[in-house]
């Protein structure tokens, strides 16, 4: 008996055949890719929420497994990040705030070194809203809602109240260049301020580029004038992935546990 032994070597003047598998691109590594693109020329800025994951399948006519491989490439990369309530966004480190010190918000991204601007969502004279009426108990007040940009990207809203006889002399201009008490020429003796969280609104959602519902910081505060009187109210709300709310403590021997911490009844 004898053995056939089979040369699988090409004829010469031919060249292999590729499987045709082993050389097509791998389509996550495509998709990837072409995010990758879309993050670096702003397309999607520091901190944007990307599109679902079914509305990327649709748009890159990819299944679901496909896609989630391509976000997961680039998580590994630190270019994206998930997170509950938002899904899958843009890595981008939050901007630290301060809460030892009065400070505007043009304040602190400024010493952040990012580039601040505001936006004059509405301006009006009205009756003092509930939160506002026990602290500015006039008829009337300046109302105004700001949307506050951080290198161009939706930072803040800020609802600002003023007393109707200190926001006469104000216009939407005013307001929109430069901080209220700049306008106003008050020399601030203090504030009052409580943090809380929220689910976004409808209308917060639209302005700050996020899923209704996710999670966002609520600060309320009320600042007072050098005698202690109230000059104005205001609501700022905070995307939860862009900002931190930073506080050194002192030691007290005699109070170990957190101070300030207020038990919020359920409606």
């Amino acid at each position: 008996m004898f053995d056939v032994v089979l040369s699988l070597q090409p004829l010469p003047g031919t060249t292999p055949r590729s499987s045709g598998t082993s050389m097509r691109p791998i389509r996550y590594r495509i998709i990837a890719d072409d995010l990758r693109h879309r993050i670096a020329s702003g397309e999607f800025h520091l901190g944007a929420v990307l599109p679902s994951e079914a509305d990327m399948s649709a748009a890159y006519e990819a299944s679901r497994v496909t896609i989630r491989r391509a976000l997961e490439a680039l998580r590994d990369e630190g270019l994206l990040e998930s997170r509950q309530g938002f899904g899958w966004l843009v890595a981008a480190d939050p901007v630290r705030q301060d809460l030892t010190r009065l400070s505007t918000i043009e304040g602190q991204l400024a010493a952040a070194d990012i580039r601040s601007e505001r936006q004059v969502v509405s301006f009006r004279f009205r009756r003092p809203p509930r939160q506002v009426r026990d602290h500015l108990p006039g008829r009337s007040v300046l109302e105004v809602v700001r949307l506050h940009l951080a290198d161009g990207r939706p930072f803040a809203r800020v609802t600002v109240w003023c007393p109707e006889e200190l926001g006469a002399s104000l216009s939407r201009d005013d307001v929109e260049r430069s901080a209220f008490l700049d306008q106003l020429g008050i020399r601030p003796g203090g504030a009052r301020q409580t943090i809380g969280a929220d689910g976004a609104s409808d209308a917060d959602a639209a302005l700050l580029d996020i899923p209704i519902g996710s999670p966002v910081l609520v600060a309320e505060r009320v600042t007072l004038d050098r005698s202690g009187a109230p000059v104005l109210v205001s609501e700022h709300v905070f995307p939860a992935h862009l900002t931190q709310f930073v506080v050194t403590l002192a030691v007290d021997d005699d109070l170990l546990e957190p101070s300030g911490l207020r038990i919020v009844e359920q409606s």
